[in-house]
């Protein structure tokens, strides 16, 4: 590789470099499940809640660990399982590990339209204490980004710093835990608000497999062909952003895990 400006000291490294490590495993970190994180997983248990994978939870921890975020949002709080998980990484060293909690944002916003989850996430932020920056917002993804985008588009001379808008901007980490039939449109609107040099995560929807048929323009698509038209949507998003910005993937065992990295 080309050596970058002599005064950095560091070499240039490529998009697909900087997306493998940022995307890589912190192995001085433990991987296993945070106490707070624990119980939440077992109340999604019993409440038959579909559970992120430990490896997926994890892996985003780690990825977070490495960035020092100005404002970020999570999409989907669901009852704060992964919440717990980025709490337990800006707010707690784990014990024996001195230095190993990251800097927490100046601002986190956890977007969970559901009344009930909102009052346990709200709890969840009392307990780590992080009141001072960490807040729930109760309406859905599709509001929010509606309501942000038209006060972006209403206020073009002031910079997005300035905004008075329901998120703080500009955006610098998003983070997307919702399920499969709404990720991919939560991605592509997401992508629009980071800002230059902000990243999108999430987990890649599953690939369709088997003969689902040919689509008809007389009869209603099978739960099946609709599956199929979102994955395609998935693979033009993956391949619109990648023209220009850069996308990264992780493949875990519980899935694989996707950034979209906007470029400055």
């Amino acid at each position: 590789m080309d050596d970058a400006d002599p005064s950095m000291g560091l070499p240039q490294m490529s998009d697909s470099d900087v997306m493998r490590i940022l995307l890589s495993e912190d192995a001085s970190r433990d991987q296993s499940e945070p106490e707070v994180a624990s119980s939440i997983g077992e109340q999604m248990l019993h409440m038959d809640i579909p559970i992120l994978p430990r490896s997926v939870r994890s892996r985003i921890r780690d990825v977070c660990s490495r960035l020092n975020p100005s404002n970020s949002i999570l999409i989907g709080g669901g009852i704060g399982h992964l919440s717990a998980w980025l709490f337990d990484l800006w707010c707690e060293n784990p014990e024996g590990l001195e230095g190993m909690s990251a800097k927490p944002p100046e601002s986190f916003r956890i977007i969970e339209p559901g009344t009930r989850f909102r009052v346990i996430i709200e709890r969840l932020i009392r307990r780590y204490g992080a009141e001072d920056w960490a807040q729930v917002i109760s309406s859905t993804w599709q509001e929010v980004f509606a309501e942000t985008t038209s006060s972006r588009v209403s206020n073009l001379s002031i910079p997005d710093s300035a905004l008075n808008s329901i998120i703080p901007m500009p955006l610098d980490l998003i983070i997307i835990d919702l399920p499969e039939e709404d990720r991919i449109e939560a991605a592509s609107a997401a992508f629009e608000l980071a800002s230059p040099g902000g990243l999108v995560i999430l987990l890649e929807p599953k690939v369709p497999t088997g003969d689902v048929g040919d689509l008809s323009e007389v009869s209603e698509p099978t739960p099946a062909q609709l599956k199929v038209k979102s994955f395609n949507s998935w693979i033009e998003l993956v391949q619109r952003v990648n023209a220009e910005h850069s996308v990264g993937f992780a493949d875990l065992s519980g899935g694989t895990i996707v950034a979209f990295l906007k470029k400055i």
